[in-house]
């Protein structure tokens, strides 16, 4: 498996592609978007950011296909490797909505992901349950079976 594996596949709209590099993030964007535009990050530190993404599989779309284009939209997800996996932070820069980018994105990862045979991927959104639901994605089926503790 190759974590730092580029994506120029026919599931993104023409001049993106997407990369699971972790050196290609632009780990300033990502803060500033998230942490000013995000409903679930507002007001996070860069330092919060910076471990988070330290302890993620982080993938980021990117305009054009030679490796230099500006990075438009980014998600993270926190695993294990081989039985579970939680997408989180995914965001779309707004100049870059519109275009099926998040839709792409998630699909990707998904695919990104499969070898692995992960049994279960979560995620928790607040707005965007369509995208998600395209992507197989669906509320829990016995939600009572689960448990949080800290902020919800």
């Amino acid at each position: 498996m190759n974590d730092s594996a580029t994506y120029d596949s026919a599931t993104f709209p023409d001049g993106y592609e997407m990369s699971a590099d972790p050196a290609r993030i632009d780990a300033a964007r990502v803060h500033h978007w998230l942490s000013t535009d995000a409903y679930w990050a507002l007001g996070r530190t860069r330092e919060k950011q910076d471990a988070a993404i330290a302890g993620s599989l982080n993938y980021g779309v990117y305009e054009g296909s030679s490796g230099a284009g500006e990075q438009v939209a980014y998600a993270r997800v926190v695993t294990d490797r081989a039985t579970f996996a939680w997408l989180c932070d995914v965001y779309v820069a707004p100049e870059a909505r519109g275009k099926g980018l998040g839709t792409a994105l998630v699909g990707a990862i998904c695919e990104h992901l499969e070898p692995f045979g992960v049994r279960r991927m979560l995620l928790a959104t607040g707005d965007a349950h369509g995208v998600y639901e395209k992507l197989g994605f669906k509320g829990l089926e016995a939600p009572e079976k689960w448990m949080a503790r800290g902020n919800q």
